[in-house]
């Protein structure tokens, strides 16, 4: 195999696998058993390796969507408050207060992160496999692990602009970033697709 069909096809098991453990939450609730799927799905051949990768990389399809910052105030901006909802478990407030919660903590730092084990397995190739489709997915009622709670009855303008300030925030930020909780360590380029790519996910959900 060439080493970008190897890449492509490495970003693929990692998709797969981390789709079956973040939309069943395996992980979460039993750290021990991405260990043992591990070695079972390793295990199990070249020929499922290859099918499940190749599977993983032509079922999710690539965005064109621009992956900076600027861009994702642009489509913020965008968005009629006083209408708006989302069709998931969420509602806005919680959504919004969400996604600042994990732009700040790219700074502050995460209150959990994944077991190194995860980071540099699953973690690190997800990442690659996202940032190489510009797009993730995700549970999108999974709240940050170990984050406090977040009431959903608060103003909804005031979850905007704790978002709008986090973008902000992180775009004039010259410092140090802190590891992702499931990725590890990001450059700030990373970090931003990362966190353009989180927002865009969640508003897949908008109702239109």
């Amino acid at each position: 195999m060439t080493s970008n069909r190897l890449k492509r096809l490495h970003h693929g098991v990692a998709f797969w696998f981390l789709s079956k453990l973040v939309y069943y939450n395996v992980f979460r609730r039993f750290n021990w058993l991405l260990i043992v799927n591990r070695r079972t799905f390793f295990s199990a051949g070249t020929a499922a390796v290859v099918s499940a990768g190749a599977l993983g990389w032509n079922s999710f399809p690539a965005s064109n969507e621009e992956l900076t910052i600027t861009a994702i105030k642009r489509k913020l901006s965008g968005l009629d408050l006083g209408n708006l909802m989302f069709s998931g478990e969420w509602n806005a407030v919680t959504t919004l207060n969400h996604l600042a919660q994990s732009i700040e903590y790219s700074i502050t730092g995460y209150p959990e992160h994944k077991s190194e084990l995860f980071i540099n397995s699953v973690g690190k190739a997800a990442f690659q496999f996202f940032a190489a489709k510009k797009r993730m997915t995700h549970g999108l009622a999974e709240p940050i692990p170990g984050a406090p709670h977040i009431d959903g009855n608060g103003s909804l303008a005031v979850a905007y602009h704790r978002l709008m300030a986090a973008l902000e925030h992180f775009e004039q930020y010259t410092g140090e970033l802190q590891p992702h909780f499931a990725y590890g360590v990001l450059s700030k380029a990373e970090y931003e697709a990362a966190h353009v790519m989180h927002v865009n996910n969640h508003l897949e959900l908008v109702r239109v």
